[in-house]
């Protein structure tokens, strides 16, 4: 199972590379540029065929793909396309003008991207992303309205015996302890708490800030084996976890709230169109801040790849972490729907980081692109205002040496990445 977890992941990972590259492509052709190749994966082609002017192709590598646009760059200030210096940025920029015309041949000469307008050209270069949002909103939908989510419930699993501080060193009773106001009150376990002083209770969350604001004598009624039952506990103040906006435990900080000692039982939700949107909202800002916060995670990378340092479990993980991570689900002890719907889940967040990834505004990424023709679209405006002369085409060629210096970058994060997923790799237990 493990091995077809990892094959099915691996699927969908090229599937969604494959769907970013088709955005480009379709709006390519559509504006009239040539497209001579569409690709996933990179180096050596295991299968190819050409439909129309197009060679469609699947390579070695299942690490992304390319869609080839020609003429990416406009010629330089005289008109050449092909130059050559002695300067190695020079070098940098006129080798890239050179290899966006190498397939540029008799019937080109009004095909070429950098001659599409630029909300043309921003239409090309952010579909690609696009599509990977499309995608994960898809999957997203799919997975919390088909499958559902594990959410905690107004269902009680546990009745703590007595009332103890969670930064206690042990959760064990100690001697002379309180009866938890749960437990004095009558509650059992699997009880399900409908109200909770006149408030009608749908789900954990709404009854922890209730019992959190509260003190003293309480009126709760539950059902209980389809029979409701009215209690009234006394809540004690006691220290618990302290929660941050999102609900979610804040490590090594404690509050003191009202307490009524008991734990909630888990169970999968299927979520409404509306809460369904609420979500992916928050995973898109949870994605966002994720993003921003890669760069004060590579030291811990590096120490889980070379210093057999724990590896977080919010690591950045690459294709071979996340083709592992797709394994480990494949064989988790669960039902068959809630590991394909972990599957989807996994996929959708792919698509999501894709997404963002791809619109960060740095060549050699296509909001680079994007931002390069906002670029032009800014200079000709203020052109025509000031009567001045038309300024061209921008030359986005010209910023290819910190294009090289964004790509090393990137290569040397993948491969730290790499490292880090085959000696320390991501567990989900």
């Amino acid at each position: 199972m493990t091995i077809l977890g990892i094959v099915v992941f691996v699927v969908g990972l090229l599937f969604s590379i494959a769907w970013h590259e088709a955005g480009h492509l379709i709006t390519g052709k559509m504006f009239g540029v040539r497209v001579p190749q569409y690709m996933v994966g990179f180096g050596k082609t295991l299968w190819s065929k050409k439909i129309g002017e197009t060679e469609y192709g699947l390579k070695a590598i299942p690490a992304g793909g390319y869609c080839r646009l020609i003429g990416m760059f406009p010629p330089d200030a005289t008109g050449k396309v092909q130059a050559r210096s002695t300067s190695p940025w020079r070098s940098m920029i006129e080798d890239a003008r050179e290899a966006s015309y190498e397939e540029v041949g008799p019937g080109d000469e009004d095909r070429m991207f950098y001659q599409r307008k630029p909300w043309q050209r921003t239409i090309i270069m952010f579909a690609g992303p696009f599509m990977n949002l499309i995608l994960a909103v898809a999957l997203f939908a799919v997975y919390l309205m088909g499958f559902g989510i594990s959410e905690t419930t107004s269902t009680v699993s546990i009745v703590s015996e007595c009332v103890v501080s969670a930064d206690a060193k042990t959760d064990k009773c100690p001697e002379g302890a309180k009866a938890a106001p749960g437990k004095a009150a009558g509650l059992l376990p699997g009880d399900r708490v409908v109200s909770f002083n006149g408030q009608r209770i749908d789900d954990y969350d709404k009854l922890q800030g209730l019992i959190r604001k509260s003190s003293g004598e309480v009126t709760m009624v539950v059902d209980r084996k389809g029979q409701q039952l009215t209690l009234k506990p006394v809540l004690e103040q006691n220290k618990v976890i302290k929660l941050d906006g999102n609900g979610m435990p804040v490590k090594g900080e404690y509050v003191t709230t009202g307490f009524l000692g008991i734990t909630p039982a888990s169970g999968i939700q299927r979520q409404s169109a509306s809460e369904s949107v609420d979500y992916l909202g928050d995973r898109l800002d949870d994605a966002v801040h994720g993003l921003l916060r890669i760069p004060q995670k590579v030291p811990a990378l590096w120490g889980a790849a070379f210093q057999g340092d724990e590896r977080d479990q919010d690591s950045p993980v690459g294709v071979v972490g996340a083709a592992r991570v797709g394994g480990e689900i494949a064989a988790l002890d669960i039902p068959p729907s809630q590991r394909v719907g972990i599957m989807i889940f996994l996929v959708a967040g792919f698509n999501l980081s894709l997404f963002l990834f791809n619109m960060l505004p740095l060549l050699p990424l296509d909001g680079g692109h994007v931002v390069g023709a906002w670029w032009e679209s800014l200079r000709r405006g203020i052109a025509s205002l000031r009567k001045k002369p038309d300024p061209g085409p921008f030359d986005v060629a010209k910023l290819m040496p910190l294009a090289y210096v964004v790509a090393l970058v990137f290569i040397a994060f993948t491969g730290l990445v790499l490292i880090a997923d085959l000696i320390n790799p991501v567990k989900l237990t």
